[in-house]
């Protein structure tokens, strides 16, 4: 049991734990091609970027690289999959414009919305004295964002993929993590709402994974598995 360990800090994974998109991807995706005159089944787009994201290789470039440069290979990345997503749709005239204005989009506050139980979860955890850092396959695009939602003040650090050189579910990103806070791995739990990603990964890693389940779909009871964020709380 995690109680049985001295548990110094905990890492959180960050969409789809701390946030998710306002409506599904396929529907945001949807809604901004029609403003460019191109009709879409969000559906479709949806199945589209579920199947095409899996193609994609890891959101990871070598640790180190120039922040400008970092910035054109993660937006490349997004490209590429976005453009992916919708060849099965024919011709886009206005791609280009079209792909930049949903870029920037996913860097605003007004795609996303926190889940009720985030800032309580987090200043409960902190108030116990807990070191909380984020561990996400995500861009620098993340850093506005929590920015935005005023939860960059609850975490000591940000890792993510893009920038780290490696994503999870690989061991270097937890490992990185760990070094940066100077933590033994046994003394720290990672959340998240991937089985494989985030409390596989974690445990892989020799952290303590925790499955953020909250619609209880994963039937798997080698993992310490959660259904609202705030159970957290009782877990430690």
């Amino acid at each position: 049991m995690l109680t049985h360990h001295h548990i110094q800090a905990v890492f959180f994974d960050a969409g789809g734990t701390l946030f998710e998109t306002r409506g599904s991807v396929g529907e945001i995706y949807g809604n901004a091609a029609q403003r460019y005159g191109i009709e879409t089944d969000p559906t479709n787009l949806q199945a589209a970027f579920i199947r095409h994201f899996r193609l994609q290789p890891p959101l990871a470039f070598p640790r180190g690289t120039p922040q400008a440069e970092l910035h054109r290979l993660e937006k490349e990345w997004w490209r590429r999959l976005v453009q992916n997503v919708f060849t099965e749709h024919g011709a886009f005239p206005h791609f280009t414009e079209f792909f930049d204005d949903l870029y920037e989009y996913f860097r605003r506050k007004e795609a996303w919305q926190l889940f009720p139980e985030t800032v309580p979860t987090l200043a409960a955890l902190k108030a116990r004295g807990l070191r909380l850092a984020v561990i996400s396959n995500f861009d620098s695009r993340l850093d506005d964002l929590l920015r935005a939602f005023e939860l960059a003040q609850y975490f000591e650090a940000i890792h993510i993929s893009s920038r780290a050189g490696a994503a999870k579910p690989e061991t270097a990103i937890f490992h990185a993590a760990l070094s940066h806070s100077e933590i033994k791995a046994a003394h720290a739990i990672h959340v998240g709402d991937s089985l494989r990603e985030d409390a596989l990964g974690a445990t892989t890693a020799g952290l303590h994974g925790v499955l953020l389940d909250r619609h209880q779909e994963v039937n798997d009871n080698s993992v310490t598995r959660i259904v609202h964020l705030a159970q957290l709380i009782e877990l430690l």
